[in-house]
């Protein structure tokens, strides 16, 4: 007589699982459900720094204010240029920048003008002033020493006044301030702080200053989502570690929602765990629990709890940051209003054999380099298990190996994602 057949319910150490969502169809489910905060303040211009613009910003002056020399040199008209013959001009005074010339500048003559200086009247084109020799009041130049028009920067030609210097939903940075103060803004209307609270569950985790018993190890990935969260801007709220029982994760689902418009665990969503977490979720939101087709990082779940948006991350400390990475932080950025929410990919050529079975997507830990001859190249950290936290450490991006990929040769065109900005 034959025997029941034992059900099979793949793990995550299969590679292929037929109940797995392909990413791009989880990433448009999130986008869907991760709509933008309500809320805005009006902030000084420093203070704007790592914030999202609610409002537009239009500059009330043209930049440059006034049509300028791009180079040190003399200022002339260049239609008093003769072609390829030989010529002198009489020098009649000096623009600095900040200090121009008063007068007007007749054809054939010329003013001595710095760089940034304010082009007098009757002049539209600056001869360098390596071209030109100087005999006293007079400069000598061949006629082709400049076309005209040459090395003049014309008032408005970077931003004409009443146009737009950044879109509502620009990220401010550096270059964004130095934009702002360049046309005299002193104060932006930014998106509020997105708040952000979260929480790790497992009887196993320590917080830092605990003794570890056997089997007890410490909470690192707390520390990683402070990390990327602080980065990104968002206020966040800490709530540690929260115990295996029922009423500890009614009680942290509660409070986080209550004051938070995202909440983030790690750990209790992979099956065989703690179904506190679940059975909550099931009666305090809306949420989906999958399993995605992608390595590491497999289970995730996302959706509402009250008024909050969930992430329900792994528990494995690389896991949660390339799920982080690729779901999270997206729709983060979404919720605080950002334009652009994902980051720019890039092929390169690895410089080594990268080990892989189809039936997933692979987001293995890489080092991009720079060869000699001015191109890049990108190798693995090593070892990529999901509990290898130095394998982020070493890293500098994501190589993104496709799920019907089953090995990638030495010399071969792989698809890279680079830390920068905001990760």
């Amino acid at each position: 007589m034959s025997q029941p057949a034992i059900p099979f319910d793949p793990s995550c150490m299969d590679e292929y699982d037929p109940n797995s969502l392909p990413g791009d169809e989880d990433l448009r489910r999130i986008d869907a459900g991760a709509t933008p905060i309500s809320g805005t303040e009006r902030v000084a211009l420093r203070a704007s720094l790592g914030r999202v613009l609610a409002q537009s910003v239009l500059t009330p002056i043209d930049v440059p204010l006034h049509t300028n020399s791009a180079m040190d040199g003399y200022a002339v008209s260049g239609a008093a240029l003769p072609g390829a013959q030989p010529i002198e001009m009489k020098v009649v005074g000096t623009s600095w920048a900040g200090r121009p010339y008063a007068g007007s500048v007749a054809p054939g003559e010329a003013v001595r003008i710095m760089t940034g200086g304010v082009m007098p009247d009757g002049t539209d084109t600056v001869v360098i002033q390596e071209r030109a020799s100087v005999n006293g009041h007079t400069i000598g130049f061949a006629g082709d020493a400049a076309r005209a028009g040459d090395n003049v920067r014309a008032a408005g030609e970077d931003m004409a006044a009443g146009s737009i210097v950044l879109e509502t939903g620009s990220r401010i940075g550096p270059a964004e301030l130095g934009m702002l103060a360049s046309v005299g803004i002193v104060e932006v209307t930014v998106r509020r702080r997105l708040r952000v609270a979260f929480f790790s569950t497992g009887d196993e985790l320590r917080s830092l200053g605990e003794s570890l018993e056997p089997g007890s190890v410490y909470d690192s990935n707390r520390y990683t989502l402070f990390g990327m969260l602080t980065r990104l801007g968002a206020e966040i709220i800490d709530m540690g570690v929260v115990p295996d029982t029922r009423d500890a994760v009614q009680l942290a689902f509660g409070e986080a929602s209550a004051c938070a418009d995202a909440v983030i665990t790690s750990g209790g969503v992979s099956v065989g765990e703690a179904d506190f977490v679940k059975e909550t979720l099931e009666s305090q939101g809306e949420v989906n629990f999958w399993k995605i087709a992608m390595k590491p990082g497999r289970p995730l779940a996302f959706g509402h709890v009250s008024d909050a948006v969930f992430f329900g991350l792994p528990g494995n400390p690389v896991s949660v940051m390339v799920t982080y990475y690729q779901f999270v932080q997206p729709a983060l950025r979404r919720m605080m209003g950002e334009r652009e929410t994902r980051p720019p990919r890039m092929h390169v050529r690895t410089s080594v054999p990268l080990k892989k079975r189809s039936g997933r997507v692979e987001f293995q830990r890489g080092v991009l380099k720079s060869t000699p001859d001015g191109t890049m190249t990108v190798e693995s950290t090593g070892e990529q298990g999901s509990g290898i936290l130095s394998s982020m450490h070493a890293a500098n991006c994501f190589i993104i190996l496709p799920m019907e990929n089953d090995g990638v040769g030495a010399g071969e065109l792989v698809e890279v994602e680079p830390f920068h900005g905001v990760m």
